[in-house]
């Protein structure tokens, strides 16, 4: 018997490599990994102010005097209101999946995220390897989310 794959599982799959490759990380599932996405100094988001995007509608890069440390990464902020704001409600600001690429938790992939692909959906932050990758995202949000939500309990059940 030969499977059938539809159009947008060929699609989602493609996309899923072609961000893979773009970015350069991919962890397997079950594997260690971070429940914030950071790089080797413990920095959340490359440097990214997540309340400006929220509070600005543009990503922003954060200064170190504005810093908070939350789920052992460091944020950085543009502000120190910004940093505030954050401190008082972290789950409200901080990027879903931990700032991993959203389109490759659908398919349960850990991968790494551009801070300059995102968007902001029902109020919560995602981010994905790339624009073309933000862009699939959204046109599929409520599947999108739905199953990345599931992959992302799964993952972090298996930590």
């Amino acid at each position: 018997m030969v499977a059938r794959l539809d159009a947008a599982a060929v699609r989602r799959a493609f996309l899923g490599l072609l961000v893979c490759a773009i970015v350069g990380t991919w962890a397997v599932p079950g594997k260690a990994f971070d429940k914030v996405n950071t790089d080797t100094s413990g920095l959340a988001l490359k440097g990214y102010d997540t309340v400006a995007y929220f509070t600005e509608g543009r990503a922003m890069k954060g200064e170190s005097t504005f810093s908070y440390t939350w789920h052992t990464a460091k944020w950085y902020f543009a502000s120190a209101a910004n940093r505030d704001r954050f401190a008082a409600d972290p789950e409200h600001f901080a990027p879903q999946y931990g700032g991993y690429c959203a389109g490759n938790m659908t398919d349960g992939k850990v991968a790494d995220s551009d801070p300059e692909a995102w968007k902001i959906i029902n109020g919560k932050l995602y981010f994905t390897g790339s624009k073309a990758g933000i862009k699939w995202f959204s046109e599929n949000a409520a599947e999108a989310i739905k199953q990345a939500d599931e992959n992302w309990q799964k993952l972090l059940d298996q930590r």
